[in-house]
């Protein structure tokens, strides 16, 4: 972690009408990303998601879940918490190498619910209060939530209501609820209820794979950015209106990825995200297979005149 961040969330949000904003991703929204997609027009980044309470006792976790750089601006740290002691010493650790500290309350997966993080929190808003409150007492950076909305809305209201309340100062709102899959329709009603609700910024999530669908969300909720997960996966030149991602892209990844010393993992999925419109069924067969950086490299050299002797 490296040099103190003098732009915030909150900054850009005042000088741009709307606003591109790449999600957190487990694994995968890291600093090379990060960077990567910031040349393509994404205005603010998030971490992945971060467990505050092992990132605060452990020294390893501090190490390894969270890098960041003086390019890396501004950035969101988001954190999975249910005490707020835990939230709030996690956030005085980042708050001087972050924009923003951000509360996971969207998080639908089961293990996350059993241990009520993420999208459990929509059932506990007082406690959700307590941990903005808290945090807001310790940090000076803007805090913000991460949130679905409920089958009835008019408890969504109620949630962003208290959370306005005690301070929140930007919050994003996934169109689904904790139990809806990725491929059901996104509920714009629900988000533009959000939006008429506070006197916030608010960003969207769910389903921005193209800037006709950005458009689309703008349109129909009145939301201050609109943020992408899957869709920047696939195509991190996403929000330049590129409609697959550029070959360059990709090369471009190849050698951030490469500097920084990203895993095979993650720099093979990466590249098979990047690759899914681009490739025919039986490449990504072949692709699939590759099991270590070398051999990746050499596969994009042969097949695609990836030249990396220029990219290191």
């Amino acid at each position: 972690m490296t040099d103190r961040k003098k732009t915030t969330p909150l900054d850009v949000l005042q000088r741009k009408k709307r606003i591109n904003v790449c999600a957190p991703m487990v694994r995968y929204s890291k600093l090379p990303f990060r960077e990567l997609v910031r040349k393509y027009n994404t205005d603010i980044v998030y971490t992945p998601m971060i467990l505050a309470d092992v990132f605060k006792s452990s020294e390893f976790a501090r190490n390894t879940d969270f890098s960041t750089n003086h390019l890396d601006d501004p950035v969101v740290v988001q954190f999975a918490a249910n005490k707020a002691v835990d939230l709030a010493d996690a956030a005085e650790l980042v708050a001087p190498f972050a924009g923003g500290i951000d509360l996971n309350c969207g998080c639908p997966q089961k293990w996350a619910y059993q241990e009520r993080i993420g999208a459990y929190l929509m059932e506990d808003p007082e406690n959700v209060r307590d941990m903005i409150r808290t945090v807001k007492g310790r940090v000076d950076i803007p805090c913000s939530i991460k949130i679905r909305v409920h089958k009835d809305l008019r408890t969504t209201y109620e949630f962003v209501k208290r959370a306005e309340a005690v301070g929140v100062d930007f919050l994003t709102v996934h169109g689904r609820t904790r139990l809806q899959k990725s491929t059901e329709p996104v509920n714009f009603e629900g988000i533009k209820l959000v939006k008429e609700s506070v006197n916030v910024p608010v960003i969207a999530n769910g389903s921005i794979f193209s800037l006709k669908d950005a458009d689309e969300m703008y349109e129909k909720t009145g939301v201050d950015g609109v943020m992408s997960a899957r869709g920047l996966l696939q195509n991190p030149a996403l929000f330049a209106g590129y409609e697959t991602t550029p070959w360059e892209c990709i090369e471009e990844y190849v050698r951030l990825a490469l500097g920084y010393g990203t895993n095979t993992f993650i720099f093979h999925h990466h590249l098979m995200f990047m690759f899914e419109d681009i490739m025919c069924n039986a490449e990504r067969k072949t692709f699939n297979t590759l099991s270590s950086i070398p051999a990746i490299l050499d596969h994009l050299e042969e097949n695609w005149g990836l030249d990396v002797s220029k990219l290191v």
